[in-house]
């Protein structure tokens, strides 16, 4: 081989064998490879597209040790008492059973200094009702003028007014006040548009909106409104409003419908619910709608028919009912049947009652008449023998 030289004594093809197979004690070394690792080593390599290194988690914080297990419970000068809902809620009506405990405050564990019912969050002292409204009529001040009133109205009365509230079913509920009195902060008005249930009196809320919030309602078209809060209005001495953390659960009240209505007899109840099922439907209602006409649609077709049936298909179980609940009190009829989605409504005996009270009427007017014609003959024989 050329460039190495054999021993003298070099005689056997195994001992060469060895010789070739002995590597070189001093290799050479090439130039790019001596660099690239020399850089390697001294630098970090970065080559392109590596991923991004995520940065480390930070360590959650130790618990404190002594948590404040008793906070101080908030007070309120509100002068009613604290209920989910104020306009779709009947105070005058005891339930008969609830659906969870009376301990479980949806206030939260001491944080109210009322004691939950059940319902309701009474009020503990007694309320002057004289100086609070005293306090409304100051808060209000002077009358708006209709100039002012006109530029509220247009400035407050558009669909893309960014200080506005929608009130659904629940109604004027408590947490809505916070709301409001948030609005107020930085706005003179506030709009709020109801839709669902109770549409169907809105005289009821909007004297619950302007009774429990201490505004004053200036504009009402149809299912909008505009509450004002007053020239007076100081948002740094606004009431302390405890919030709800969590809607209870709706106590248990009597059974909405009878087996037989009132009046009735088993037959003739199951007659007038066949009649009510069979008859055209007065009106269609659909879900979360404005109902501001229906009360006036059923009084009239109450002057003709005897039973009429409200088709509610997709509006709910739940608001079917609220929805008969309120027609009972202020068309007023009773309702009979609640069956997939429909409403079947009676007038009630209202013929017979309207004979009663002309027979009142008529013997009234008798008796009057016979005391009158007693007096004149007592008189007549006073005359004659004295």
């Amino acid at each position: 081989m050329k460039g190495l030289e054999l021993p003298t004594n070099f005689s056997s093809s195994a001992t060469m064998q060895k010789l070739l197979s002995r590597p070189l004690s001093n290799p050479p070394k090439h130039s790019f490879s001596y660099f690239f690792s020399y850089s390697v080593s001294k630098t970090t390599y970065d080559p392109p597209f590596s991923p991004i290194s995520k940065p480390p988690k930070p360590k959650p914080k130790p618990p404190d040790p002594t948590p404040n297990r008793n906070p101080t419970p908030m007070k309120s000068s509100l002068p009613f008492d604290f209920r989910h809902s104020y306009s779709e809620a009947d105070p005058t009506l005891e339930p008969i059973g609830f659906r969870e405990p009376k301990r479980f405050s949806p206030f939260g564990p001491g944080r109210l200094d009322r004691e939950w019912t059940g319902t309701s969050a009474p009020v503990r002292d007694e309320v002057d009702s004289c100086l609070v409204e005293e306090e409304r009529i100051q808060v209000l001040g002077d009358p708006l003028t209709e100039e002012e009133i006109e530029e509220l109205v247009e400035k407050y009365r558009h669909s893309d007014c960014a200080r506005q509230i929608n009130l659904g079913k629940n109604g004027v509920t408590h947490n809505m006040l916070d709301d409001i009195h948030n609005h107020w902060k930085r706005a003179e008005a506030v709009r709020i548009k109801c839709l669902g249930v109770p549409t169907l009196d809105m005289d009821n809320v909007c004297f619950h909106l302007e009774e429990k919030s201490g505004g004053k309602i200036i504009y009402r078209h149809i299912n909008i409104l505009i509450l004002y809060r007053g020239r007076n209005y100081d948002p740094q001495n606004r009431p302390v409003i405890p919030l709800m953390l969590w809607k209870p659960y709706a106590p248990i009240y009597p059974k909405l419908v009878k087996n037989v209505a009132d009046g009735l007899t088993f037959e003739e109840t199951k007659e007038m619910r066949n009649r009510g099922l069979h008859s055209p439907a007065l009106m269609k209602l659909t879900r979360n709608g404005v109902y501001v006409n229906v009360v006036a649609r059923v009084r009239e077709a109450f002057e003709t028919e005897e039973v009429i049936r409200l088709d509610c298909t997709h509006v709910g179980t739940s608001d079917c009912k609220r929805i008969g609940v309120k027609l009972r009190d202020l068309a007023p009829c009773v309702p009979i049947l609640f069956k997939d989605e429909q409403i079947i409504l009676w007038r009630g005996k209202r013929d017979q009652e309207r004979n009663s009270d002309i027979s009142d009427a008529n013997e009234k007017s008798s008796g009057q008449n016979l005391l009158d014609r007693l007096l004149v003959d007592s008189v007549a024989w006073k005359s004659h023998y004295c």
